[in-house]
């Protein structure tokens, strides 16, 4: 294993467990190290501090495995991982009602650059970094040791990868996986497209925030925007909503959707379909909700976008704020990691000032359970939501 020492005063964060390590904090960094090649972190002292994998040569060269000497990357290294992370789902997620949630969340489980996500009996996995594929062979077949899903399908078709010059792939990995996977989640039944579909097919973070609606929508009018396959609307209209409008601009995500409300066995005449730029729509329409669901992609992909992404995220707030009668709900969602949860409830009071509406926080949300956040990982925020009202 190759030896990486770390300049006296930059151990801090390596000792209070953050997982990435910058090139600036190295005394030096031999070349050409492969991305992947396990890596033991040694202090100026002589002392071990850490061991992970090469990531790059700039901005984070080491994510980190763990803090145990003992410890080296192999199969059943990957297996103790994954066990770990399951181990918590099954306590505090997977139940007969719930069969889809995020099985390894990254760095947060100990396993930088890896995303898996279980849909029922199929596994959908992510790799972000050329450092964590480089592992692939030794992580499917843990996957499949722990877990004997039917099949593994590949979504490795996510931005994040050009920062190590990777191309985006996708396809099966093991056995066999349809095309659309039946879910359970909190006892409603969901069709999830995990080939083509938005993340790895289906927003698990939301579970959550899916079910606090339940209690918004009693006899009420609700509008959901960005409203993809329906999680919300379904919710929505098992809190029993009168009417839900679903807007989206993917006429595919919004056929599923009408087949997520169908299979729940919910009236389709008491919901509308609506194909349309969700901007637009907001800002052409004078017509009153009682509830109103902004769960909006990420406009912040990029810190140099900040002023405009909190510029987007303030016009659609603040005109579902003038849309909502007194005593209405709005929850509402930032998914940018670029954007804090102080500076979302600023640009929120400031929506409201504009709208000439008083708002008052009702509930607060960031990551649902099954996306475990490391406590000094503070880079792994990305996730608010606040219940509002009028």
């Amino acid at each position: 294993m190759i030896t990486l020492t770390v300049k006296q005063n930059r151990i801090g964060p390596i000792v209070g467990g953050h997982p990435w390590v910058f090139s600036q904090a190295f005394t030096a960094i031999p070349d050409r190290i492969p991305a992947g090649e396990p890596v033991r972190i040694m202090s100026e002292k002589g002392e071990f501090l850490a061991f992970g994998y090469f990531s790059s040569y700039s901005q984070i060269t080491v994510r980190i495995w763990g803090h145990d000497k003992s410890e080296k990357a192999d199969e059943r290294f990957f297996e103790k991982r994954i066990e770990h992370a399951y181990a918590l789902r099954r306590r505090y997620v997977e139940t007969p009602e719930t069969n889809a949630f995020r099985l390894v969340n990254g760095e947060n489980d100990l396993l930088p650059g890896l995303i898996v996500d279980k849909y029922g009996d199929y596994l959908v996995v992510q790799f972000h970094t050329v450092g964590i594929e480089a592992w692939k062979k030794e992580i499917i077949s843990a996957l499949e040791t722990i877990l004997k899903p039917k099949g593994i399908y590949e979504r490795s078709d996510v931005a994040v990868r050009k920062k190590d010059n990777a191309e985006g792939t996708s396809g099966p990995l093991a056995g066999s996986v349809p095309d659309i996977i039946l879910i359970r989640e909190g006892g409603f039944t969901f069709l999830v497209d995990v080939k083509k579909g938005q993340k790895t097919g289906f927003f698990l973070d939301q579970r959550d925030k899916r079910k606090a609606v339940m209690s918004y929508t009693k006899d009420a009018s609700v509008l959901n925007c960005f409203s993809y396959t329906g999680g919300f609307s379904v919710y929505a209209l098992a809190g029993g909503a009168r009417l839900v409008v679903s807007v989206d601009t993917s006429e595919a995500a919004l056929d599923l959707a009408r087949e997520n409300i169908a299979v729940n066995g919910f009236n389709k005449d008491n919901c509308e379909f609506i194909c349309q730029d969700v901007k637009r729509y907001l800002r052409d329409i004078s017509e009153e909700f009682d509830v109103i669901i902004l769960d909006p992609p990420a406009f912040i992909k990029d810190r140099r976008k900040k002023k405009e992404g909190i510029a987007g995220y303030k016009s659609i707030n603040e005109w579902a704020i003038r849309l909502l009668p007194e005593e209405g709900i709005l929850l509402t969602c930032s998914c940018s990691t670029h954007l804090s949860l102080e500076e979302f409830k600023y640009l929120l009071s400031e929506a409201g000032g504009k709208a000439k509406k008083t708002l008052r926080f009702l509930e607060t949300f960031t990551h649902g359970i099954d996306h475990p956040l490391l406590v000094p990982f503070i880079e792994g925020e990305y996730l608010k939501c606040f219940v509002i009202t009028l």
